[in-house]
């Protein structure tokens, strides 16, 4: 499918970056100028975002397209990149990553947005890289050859490494090369297991089909594998599953793999915790499902109860730790671990209810994700503080900020008819439901559920409730028109998700049930050998 010309997907990954070098080439000293420009560019690859999305749901295949094995990706742009070794540019979407690009594109004008709420050094240069930072991210979402899944995502990790390391507050250097180190020393695990997936693959193919040079395509690995023309010794698989493991566990926080987190959120400015919060996480999910369950059902399968401990602890630990917090974004940091270790233990259910749950969850959490750290930056532009003992009162003062906020808290804390409650409940579904897990991990989910209640309401309770505390606070504005419209637009959403979630859920059923279907089988082994029912 072209849109002016070139292909949908093309665009729509590329134009950020082109955005990036035109900002990049504007004269210097003029921040409005680098600003409406970033702007522009976020607004128009939003734009063809959403063109893509109303194609899906309204091309040839409908919703139920996008399978694995099935019915094929959707707007498909191939090109050779290195045939010797089989790599090509391979991009595409389905019902999987359809809504992460899009999410992908609707947050990047928040985090633009949110260069206005103060004066910011070299404004060129963090505009440049936070489009930059875009381009690869969608790039991580839409990429379906291997190697080029590899090249998106560590380009993803560098801007962000700039933009946590230059504009950061106290701290940043730390935060900045702990993200780095721990990440990146992930993905050489993944690229070690990528190359020895290939070379395997090419090894068995080549015994069939003389010559055959390899691929790194991950649709076509997949197809062999379930052909039975590619098989893997157990204890190679589990390696290879133990390799792209541990590089997802870390981008996505599962605990113990968590620590870099609190310290590059806390220390971010509030457009790079928003594509922090709101995107970066999502690679560990997404990664989880499209290489590890898609590639090795077996060890998944094998795996599960494992990784879905450690999910339970991480909610738990990441409740209880957010509760502690007199910092608010120090708080959410924590409260995101939790959240993204919930949506972690929904993929670990391997059923189709806990897999959509986790893939409307994390919509539903980079949304809030971002207006609660826009809420933040609201009153830190303000008071130039962000601790908790600082406020009180501020339903008096600010009453349209305040009921944002509250809203904005009831979502977190999985209210019904807001966007965390969805996901939340069917998660829980294919949680209860799952011959691996059943009622012992659902119980454990349940804790983290009342426990962000009880830490969002806190947050309200001292920052908004009761007497002003501080006499400073009396004369603080409510919102500004630029801000009501983020928040609004933001809250919009919530309330749009919460009500009408099968407008995500008949999006992504029929890849996920493509999926499981291939799952089932070794989902069913594993329960039947460990006596589970």
């Amino acid at each position: 499918m072209n849109l002016l010309g070139l292909p949908i997907l093309s665009l729509l990954l590329w134009l950020p970056a082109l955005g990036s070098l035109v900002i990049l080439l504007q004269p210097r000293g003029r921040p409005a100028l680098y600003r409406w420009t970033a702007m522009g560019v976020a607004i128009a690859t939003l734009l063809i975002a959403g063109t893509v999305i109303g194609l899906f749901y309204t091309g040839p295949y409908g919703p139920t397209a996008g399978l694995v094995i099935g019915p094929p990706l959707q707007f498909v742009d191939s090109v050779a990149w290195l045939p010797a070794v089989g790599a090509s540019y391979l991009i595409g979407v389905d019902g999987i990553n359809l809504w992460l690009v899009g999410l992908t594109a609707f947050l990047a004008p928040f985090a633009i947005a949110a260069t206005w709420q103060r004066q910011t050094r070299s404004p060129r240069l963090l505009l440049a890289l936070l489009l930059l930072a875009e381009t690869a991210f969608l790039g991580v979402f839409l990429a379906q050859d291997m190697l080029l899944f590899y090249v998106f995502y560590e380009l993803a990790l560098l801007p962000m490494v700039f933009l946590v390391g230059m504009w950061g507050s106290h701290g940043r250097a730390s935060a900045a090369l702990k993200l780095f180190l721990y990440t990146f020393g992930g993905s050489l695990l993944m690229l070690f297991a990528m190359i020895g997936l290939h070379i395997l693959h090419r090894n068995a193919v080549a015994a069939i089909e003389p010559g055959f040079a390899g691929t790194f395509a991950l649709n076509q690995i997949v197809a062999d594998i379930r052909a039975g023309i590619f098989t893997l010794d157990p204890m190679v698989a589990r390696l290879l599953f133990g390799a792209f493991f541990i590089a997802f566990a870390i981008k996505l926080a599962l605990w113990p793999f968590h620590t870099w987190l609190p310290d590059a959120y806390s220390v971010a400015p509030t457009p790079v915790a928003i594509v922090l919060a709101g995107l970066m996480a999502k690679f560990g999910v997404y990664g989880l499902i499209r290489f590890n369950l898609t590639l090795f059902p077996e060890v998944a399968s094998w795996a599960a109860p494992a990784i879905a401990v450690l999910a339970v602890i991480g909610i738990i630990y990441g409740a209880l730790i957010a509760f502690t917090q007199r910092d608010m974004q120090r708080m959410i940091a924590y409260a995101s671990i939790s959240h993204m270790n919930f949506i972690a233990l929904g993929v670990m259910t391997l059923n189709t209810m806990g897999i959509n749950g986790a893939l409307l969850q994390m919509v539903g959490h980079g949304v809030i994700m971002a207006a609660l750290l826009l809420i933040v930056a609201v009153i830190e532009e303000r008071r130039d503080s962000r601790e908790l003992g600082s406020f009180g009162g501020l339903w008096s003062v600010t009453p349209v900020y305040a009921g944002l906020t509250l809203l904005t808290l009831l979502a977190l804390a999985g209210l019904p008819g807001l966007s965390g409650f969805v996901g939340e409940f069917t998660m829980l579904q294919g949680i209860f439901t799952s011959p691996l897990l059943g009622w012992p991990f659902a119980l454990g989910a349940v804790i983290g559920i009342i426990l962000a209640a009880v830490y969002a309401l806190r947050l309200f309770h001292l920052g908004f409730m009761g007497e002003v505390r501080n006499t400073a606070n009396l004369d603080l504005p409510d919102l500004k028109r630029r801000e009501l419209l983020a928040l609004g637009a933001l809250a919009a959403v919530m309330i749009a998700l919460g009500l009408f979630p099968n407008l995500l859920l008949s999006g992504t059923t029929g890849s996920v049930q493509g999926l499981v279907d291939a799952l089932t089988p070794a989902v069913q082994a594993a329960a039947q050998l460990n006596g589970w029912r």
